[in-house]
């Protein structure tokens, strides 16, 4: 479950991004909540604005943030696109302790830390699939969502009773001495790969290579479309916790228990991926029925206690749905395109929120909590059927497919269209009846 540490610079990356992370968390939930308590009298609407303006830069800066990271050595874009979030969270800590922040500049806030957030992202993916060899890929992925989600155990129930005890401000600002931990990481962190990753490159128009490789990749359109839904529609945990908290009279540290209860099932989801030697397509598939199951259960919750219970499954299956995702993707594309396409699945699984996040506060207003909670659990529904239905469609079509043969050797980035195809046809073999493997 753990072989990932055995790797150095994995060991060094994951005791920095732990303390990061809590750090992390903790500046969400104290944002979340300061929008909607404090700057708003409990407008959902303003905290999925928030959250739109958060994430949707992943969406807008699509073009050029993959291919900054194919480009630029990820080390050091990590160093500053980390150092940078830093300073935005001083920033903001500083204004909520001397009592002047506003709710257009918390707006501005979070869309500058999108735009850091934005290069930070792609870069961050493909990095930790480079400090470990090729087999242990699935590992370090599922243990980067283990340490993401630790530090969400922590990070929420932390931040809401510091919220209530001397505010806000002292959240973020403890947050931005957070950064520290993971910049001092890679600092020390000289993975020969990471280094031999900064290529030069083609030119800026070499973008349209990214979206060019995803179109003859059918799988990965239909994976990238049960994101879209799952990302956009589903996995609104900040409006879901925080307006379902008041709507039980719970304050700061309710919601930020809330979080914390969602967080145990998603570090249970990430170990038990850890565990797996690879991504299984039909994964995703169980994940998204059981997280539409799980947020049917919390809409119907009759009290905080049976919400905080029902969380956990929600958080077992989003985890393992994004970590099998992620896995999915990483494996199945060439390394030399692996920071564009990693771009466009952050854009899609982020960006969405743009549209996402709105709607479900909106919803929220206009019908109560527990529509936004069924809203999203329906769009969990919605991908495990689209998931289902390319999985029928490629059981049917596998016995007819040609051997893709061996693959070819041909130059970085001209691959011929067999090429592009022998990955789609290998995700379809991995979605057989067989026995699931390495100790699923």
């Amino acid at each position: 479950m753990f072989r990932s540490l055995h790797e150095r610079d994995y060991r060094l990356w994951a005791s920095g991004a732990i303390v990061s992370n809590v750090g992390t968390w903790m500046q969400r939930t104290a944002q979340d909540w300061i929008v909607l308590t404090v700057l708003t009298k409990h407008d959902a609407f303003a905290v999925g604005v928030t959250m739109a303006l958060q994430f949707g830069p992943q969406l807008l800066l699509l073009p050029i943030t993959g291919l900054v990271a194919d480009r630029v050595q990820k080390r050091t874009l990590l160093m500053i696109t980390q150092a940078v979030m830093g300073l935005l969270a001083f920033g903001i800590g500083v204004l909520a302790v001397l009592n002047l922040l506003t709710l257009p500049e918390v707006f501005g806030f979070a869309f500058l830390l999108g735009c850091a957030a934005a290069f930070d992202a792609p870069a961050r993916q493909s990095f930790v699939s480079e400090l470990v060899g090729p087999d242990d890929v699935t590992n370090a992925v599922a243990l980067n969502s283990a340490s993401f989600n630790a530090a969400r155990l922590i990070g929420p129930a932390v931040a809401g009773l510091l919220t209530e005890v001397v505010g806000p401000g002292w959240v973020f600002l403890i947050n931005a001495v957070s950064f520290a931990g993971v910049l001092v990481s890679l600092r020390f962190i000289t993975p020969a790969a990471a280094e031999a990753g900064a290529a030069a490159g083609r030119g800026a128009k070499d973008f349209a290579a990214g979206f060019a490789y995803v179109a003859k990749r059918r799988d990965l359109i239909v994976l990238f479309s049960m994101i879209f839904l799952m990302g956009t529609f589903g996995m609104n945990f900040p409006i879901y916790a925080s307006t379902m908290a008041v709507l039980f009279h719970e304050g700061a540290t309710g919601y930020g228990l809330l979080s914390t209860s969602l967080a145990i099932g998603a570090v249970a989801g990430a170990l038990l991926a850890a565990r797996r030697t690879e991504p299984r397509f039909a994964l995703t598939i169980v994940a998204g029925v059981l997280f539409g199951v799980g947020l049917l259960l919390g809409a119907a919750a009759p009290n905080f206690l049976v919400l905080a219970i029902v969380l956990p499954l929600v958080g077992v299956a989003s985890q393992t749905f994004m970590t099998t995702a992620n896995g999915t993707v990483q494996l199945s594309v060439e390394r030399w395109v692996r920071g564009r396409v990693m771009a466009i699945y952050m854009a899609i699984f982020l960006g969405g929120t743009v549209i996402g996040a709105p709607v479900i506060g909106w919803i929220t207003n206009v019908a109560g909590p527990r529509a936004g909670l069924t809203t999203g659990a329906a769009a969990g529904l919605l991908a495990a059927a689209v998931g289902t239905a390319w999985l029928s469609y490629s059981r049917r079509r596998l016995p007819v497919c040609p051997d893709p043969g061996p693959p070819t050797t041909g130059a970085q980035g001209h691959g011929s269209e067999m090429q592009a195809e022998a990955p789609e046809l290998g995700v379809q073999k991995e979605t057989d009846l067989s026995p699931a493997r390495g100790g699923e």
